[in-house]
């Protein structure tokens, strides 16, 4: 991994649907030669605080960041980095609780989507989340379904063994139990992030809009409405992919950023830091990077 980038500017925590806390995502990202690292918890900066200081114990760098979940005319679900914000703007703050109240009254709707399809959900555990004050996403939902002892023959039947596989077989867009959020839009989300002093980048174009003129529509919209960057370099994107974002963003001068999106070590997918490829392309980070 000597030739993969220091910088990962992307990954989760407890405090939206990542399997460790802030701490514990920057000691992951340190011993694994992260020198650059963005806490990106979804519609929350919660656990900035702690990765600050944990970033400053372990010698490697952290920009205050979020990812805001946002709705598009290009997908139902669209998500915004922003970075090198202000983590204690009181305006930042409101708007995420505003957004992180309809995210939960879309995870009521989806519950009882899947209750109509004959599904048993635990919701122990969700309510055990939000009483500790953090998101509740689909990975939750999925696994709350998955864990319940009456649902085990069916999920046999499906095929469908592991949370994961449940979530994409019921909760993306498109399946029974998906249901999208009302709040907020893209340029709602690029506004917030401004407002508190940040940059906002286009998470994993590609991962949620797959064809490549619909990538280079949208974002051409998106540059309509003060987006800063894409995050050019993930690791789903394949060389094709990460030529088209890097060529329409340097021709723009907008920032070209990448991460792994790490969820933790025993995600199916997201598990590693560092794990993904420049393609020999020049990032451009910007402000992003923290001085000092």
């Amino acid at each position: 991994m000597s030739d993969a980038p220091t910088f990962d500017l992307q990954s989760h925590s407890r405090h939206s649907d990542g399997e460790l806390t802030p701490r514990g995502v920057v000691e992951a990202a340190a011993a694994a030669g992260v020198e650059l690292l963005a806490l990106t918890d979804h519609d929350t900066v919660d656990g900035v605080a702690e990765a600050g200081a944990a970033a400053r114990a372990a010698g490697i760098r952290l920009s205050p960041a979020v990812e805001i979940s946002s709705l598009d005319a290009a997908g139902a679900d669209l998500h915004i980095l922003g970075y090198a914000l202000d983590a204690q703007d009181p305006q930042l703050l409101d708007a995420l609780a505003r957004y992180r109240a309809d995210r939960e009254r879309r995870t009521e709707a989806m519950i009882a989507a899947l209750r109509d399809n004959g599904w048993e959900v635990d919701e122990a555990p969700l309510r055990e989340r939000a009483a500790a004050g953090k998101t509740i996403g689909r990975p939750h939902i999925a696994q709350a379904t998955t864990s319940h002892p009456a649902n085990a023959g069916r999920l046999a039947r499906e095929g469908l063994d592991d949370a994961s596989s449940f979530l994409g077989a019921y909760l993306v867009e498109g399946r029974p139990g998906f249901r999208p959020r009302e709040i907020p839009t893209v340029e709602d989300a690029i506004a917030t992030i401004h407002a508190a002093g940040g940059v906002a980048v286009w998470a994993h174009p590609f991962w949620d809009v797959p064809d490549p003129g619909e990538v280079v529509s949208t974002l051409e919209r998106f540059t309509g409405w003060g987006i800063d960057g894409a995050e050019c370099f993930y690791l789903t994107h394949t060389e094709p992919q990460t030529r088209v974002l890097v060529e329409y963003c340097a021709e723009r001068d907008l920032l070209r950023t990448g991460s792994s999106d790490f969820h933790g070590p025993h995600h199916r997918l997201m598990s590693s830091f560092r794990d993904f490829s420049l393609y020999g392309f020049t990032p451009e980070l910007g402000p992003i990077p923290p001085s000092g």
